[in-house]
């Protein structure tokens, strides 16, 4: 039985990058464009109305922007994998959907094939972020927040969790690796957030790609 497609919406005020998302979407035989929204507002809408998997999402909308329309999700009961496509022009912007939990960050200059990769890894629960977002934003946080704590306050199994959390793995596939369960997995997951003063994996990862903590334990 053939696996159900990934159902992506796409929240963009720009026509063609609309109409070329669809066409690159819609290519793909694990993928199904079933909703596109111009601004927060229809996006909101569509979002309720048709649950997709995953929202490849613009911060700069009219009516509602990205950020907003991130902040309504959260206090409702679907909040799906959100995917930020921008041409990053606003760091502050995107250091502000980090924090609010989204699953990846893409450049809208990537290559398509790097898109795609996205779009799958936050459908299947892990962090995507590109390289330059990715440093970009840690610059950003750290200039906001002050300096992280070392990442010797971890515990060597922390650490494991967190080189995992670094490839943006999903909490089943770090329990895999591991061989660990998936429910300590979330308790690493956890502790290491709260020890590090981070607020969600996503910025975990950021974290890992900015202090360059390298897989020395995790299992190929």
């Amino acid at each position: 039985m053939a696996e159900k497609p990934i159902c992506v919406l796409i929240a963009d005020d720009h026509p063609i990058v609309r109409q070329g998302l669809e066409i690159l979407i819609n290519a793909q035989p694990d993928m199904r464009l079933i909703g596109q929204a111009a601004d927060g507002n229809e996006a909101l809408r569509l979002i309720k109305e048709l649950k997709p998997d995953v929202i490849v999402m613009d911060l700069k909308m009219p009516v509602k922007d990205g950020l907003s329309t991130i902040r309504e999700l959260k206090k409702s009961d679907w909040f799906p994998p959100i995917l930020v496509l921008t041409s990053f022009t606003d760091d502050e912007m995107l250091i502000s959907a980090v924090e609010l939990g989204v699953n990846g960050v893409m450049l809208k200059d990537a290559p398509p094939e790097q898109l795609l990769s996205a779009i799958r890894d936050v459908a299947h629960g892990r962090t995507s972020l590109h390289p330059l977002a990715a440093h970009k934003l840690m610059q950003k946080i750290q200039q906001s927040a002050g300096p992280l704590p070392e990442k010797h306050v971890l515990t060597d199994r922390e650490l494991d969790v967190l080189r995992c959390l670094a490839q943006g793995m999903s909490n089943n596939e770090i329990a895999l690796n591991l061989s660990i369960s998936t429910r300590t997995v979330t308790t690493h997951v956890r502790n290491l957030l709260n020890k590090l003063g981070l607020d969600n994996r996503t910025q975990a990862a950021l974290y890992a790609v900015e202090h360059k903590i390298v897989d020395r334990s995790v299992k190929n």
